[in-house]
């Protein structure tokens, strides 16, 4: 490997509805490729938290990355997290799972604009994605502001599927005073930046976000930022870390960070 202590913190297990191999596998494949560490984040939309069962498949996530953490060490280490989805649009389901779980990584994401379905699940035509992604923004800005996470994930979400499944052009220069409020946010919270690198093996071909977004986020001062591949299954695990790493090396970053306890944990990019 290029890269000592590469670490993928976002995968998904069978404990999230589109995951498909059991925590072991995901652990056993991080190991298989010599990875310093992996966190398991399955999913809990906050919007969906009674209606589809998340309160139990959360718990159970969490009990079995304890599991693991014990089994595999000390071949590698296993963190236990959660990708959070929509915290406010209810904030009683996110308090909820984050009282009843001692994660060691709270990773925030939006998957969709409130009232409306995920981003996936939508068409697009040119010149009708202005106005979501306006109101993505606006509400990702609202969702930073809470602030009871460690690290935002994928902040350019939607472009995933406006560019990568639909082909469209998107001038992100457009939203920029958007994207600088939340990233200011971000650094005066001392929260983390993902790198998704999901896109890199996916029609859109890029991480998430990309270059622009990671140097701005430098320059306002971010310190911190979280590497994840975004796997739903044992093949993807570790898929386009050291991409992602050399990313972050050439936007001027020379470490990267894994959340321990709910606490930064720097590690370098060497």
């Amino acid at each position: 490997m290029k890269y000592r202590h590469i670490s993928d913190c976002h995968v998904h297990s069978n404990y999230s509805p589109d995951g498909a191999d059991t925590v072991t596998m995901m652990c056993e494949r991080a190991a298989s490729l010599g990875l310093h560490a992996i966190t398991i984040t399955d999913h809990c939309e906050c919007n969906e938290y009674v209606k589809s069962g998340y309160q139990d498949s959360i718990r159970a996530s969490y009990l079995e990355s304890k599991r693991a953490s014990a089994l595999f060490h000390p071949r590698i280490q296993v963190y236990s997290g959660i990708e959070l989805g929509q915290a406010t649009q209810d904030l009683f389901a996110a308090e909820d799972i984050l009282d009843a779980c001692d994660f060691d990584f709270v990773l925030a994401s939006l998957h969709n604009i409130k009232g409306l379905p995920d981003f996936w699940e939508l068409e697009y035509k040119a010149g009708e994605t202005e106005v979501l992604l306006e109101q993505y923004f606006d509400q990702m800005q609202q969702l930073v502001e809470w602030g009871n996470f460690d690290s935002l994930a994928h902040l350019t979400y939607p472009l995933r599927y406006m560019v990568g499944e639909y082909g469209l052009e998107i001038d992100l220069g457009k939203y920029r005073e958007r994207i600088d409020t939340i990233l200011r946010t971000l650094v005066l919270q001392d929260k983390a930046l993902e790198i998704n690198t999901s896109g890199l093996r996916q029609k859109y071909g890029r991480s998430l976000p990309g270059m622009m977004v990671l140097r701005r986020f430098r320059e306002l001062g971010g310190r911190f930022v979280t590497l994840g591949s975004d796997a739903h299954r044992w093949a993807d695990v570790g898929a386009g870390i050291e991409d992602g790493m050399s990313l972050l090396k050439e936007a001027g970053f020379e470490s990267f960070t894994v959340f321990v306890k709910r606490e930064p944990k720097v590690l370098p990019i060497e």
